[in-house]
């Protein structure tokens, strides 16, 4: 038996952008929204992530516009201590169950599907199997475009011997069989998590193992705390003086914009991972840190890596990181005849980004307008894409402020860092330098 799902906007995916943009349509239009997901509840890949999982930015910049997540209080313990609060996979399950719950079903606008998937063009129950046809009044919103990935949810990309225990790092506090160490494959924030949470729970530094197949350059996130706090524009004037890539890094470095691990690597890597440098410190406490390249192979005896072989003991605990959580997709037009594809307009904001967007929709323009104010900037990945992405986003915020009804919208948006209706811009001339040496750095860059 079939049936039809139909509304002014069906959002596939109740995940953080999703519902940013769902926020929006409601508070700036009395249109209805339709939202599926496969999972049972919203909040997307925070249903999977590992129980130890806190957000790498202030909660204050989470979430949705009209509600806020947490109490915009300071941590005063643990590695995050005199840094805004930062909320646990819990917490924002939690608001994102009320915000259903209390704002959006109670709207009468919004219908949730939960446990439904969606092939296209038609959605299927998945407890039932009931086939329903979907039909929406002004656009399909695609908000799992992004694909954000965790380890649990991904088999590793490697090979793996029978009989080895390699496990993603929601088991980590499930184990009850003592190891003789831990490995940690990747070099991303969920190893980044994992390393910190073996440490927090009294476990050596010399047992812990990390294979790192590149070293990135990571935000401080003492720079990027809510209101004076936000000190990220800083970053233009630096830019403005630098003399190539290498210098702007180095003065980023030293005005401690940007930290990386090990001061003698030079990171090929920048992914947006953000930590505080109390974090940083005991990531440095690990010694062995292997830079072979990726995992090939876990095997009985040990790791196969791109450049060699990693003997190990019988009985270590691989812990796998290597999901990718922000995968670079194709960049394609954010809005089309009927069809919306939620991308990041800001460096690594997604939610920020999706409720602009959803802001952007609710403009009297046409498509071609509403894509000239929505330039996708892809996640980044490699030490060049901060060079492109903060050229990007400058370019993206002098249309913004310029425009008549989303300045102001930036000047009031809970999401928006460094956007509170007291904010100040750079310096023009320091800007326009910072913008040119930019390009130049992109031009000259060499791999």
């Amino acid at each position: 038996m079939g049936g039809l799902i139909e509304a002014d906007y069906v959002v596939i995916g109740a995940g953080a952008m999703g519902l940013a943009f769902t926020d929006e349509i409601l508070t700036r239009t009395d249109a209805s929204v339709a939202i599926l997901d496969r999972r049972a509840r919203p909040g997307g890949h925070w249903n999977d992530a590992y129980p130890f999982v806190r957000l790498h930015q202030p909660s204050h910049f989470y979430g949705v516009n009209s509600q806020k997540l947490g109490t915009d209080a300071i941590d005063r313990t643990g590695w995050n201590a005199g840094l805004a609060e930062l909320a646990s996979g819990t917490e924002v399950c939690a608001y994102y169950d009320q915000l259903m719950n209390r704002r959006f079903l109670p709207s009468g606008r919004v219908a949730f599907h939960p446990s439904t998937s969606w092939d296209g063009e038609r959605a299927v129950s998945t407890p039932s199997g009931r086939v329903f046809e979907v039909h929406a009044r002004r656009a399909i919103v695609d908000a799992a475009y992004m694909k954000v990935s965790v380890p649990s949810t991904h088999p590793p990309r490697y090979a793996v011997e029978d009989g080895v225990r390699v496990v993603p790092p929601n088991a980590l506090p499930k184990e009850d069989r003592p190891a003789d160490g831990y490995t940690i494959i990747g070099a991303g924030k969920t190893a980044f998590d994992a390393i910190l949470w073996l440490l927090a729970n009294h476990v050596d530094p010399a047992e812990i193992t990390w294979i790192v197949p590149r070293d990135s350059w990571l935000i401080n996130r003492a720079v990027a705390q809510p209101g004076d706090g936000f000190r990220v524009g800083e970053q233009v004037g630096l830019l403005a003086e630098a003399a190539s890539a290498h210098d702007a890094l180095l003065r980023l470095e030293a005005a401690g914009q940007l930290l990386r691990i090990d001061p003698r690597v030079e990171p090929s890597m920048y992914r947006c991972a953000t930590v505080s440098e109390p974090e940083l410190e005991q990531l440095r406490r690990i010694e062995q840190v292997v830079r072979m390249g990726r995992v090939a192979r876990v095997t009985q005896s040990g790791l196969e890596l791109d450049g060699g072989v990693l003997e190990q003991g019988p009985n270590v605990l691989y812990v796998d990181c290597t999901a990718d959580g922000l995968e670079r997709r194709p960049v394609v037009p954010v809005f089309a005849e009927r069809r919306i594809t939620l991308q990041t307009v800001r460096g690594c904001q997604q939610v920020f980004s999706a409720a602009l967007l959803g802001m952007i929709e609710t403009l009297a323009a046409p498509v071609d307008e509403k894509n000239a104010l929505a330039g996708v900037i892809p996640h980044p990945d490699a030490t060049r894409d901060y060079f492109s992405n903060t050229l990007e986003h400058m370019k993206n915020m002098v249309q913004w402020s310029q425009h008549p009804e989303i300045g102001p919208w930036l000047a009031a948006s809970r999401l928006s860092p460094g956007g509170g209706p007291d904010s100040e811009g750079p310096d023009p001339a320091k800007a326009l330098r910072a913008a040119a040496n930019l390009q130049q750095f992109l031009e000259d860059w060499k791999d």
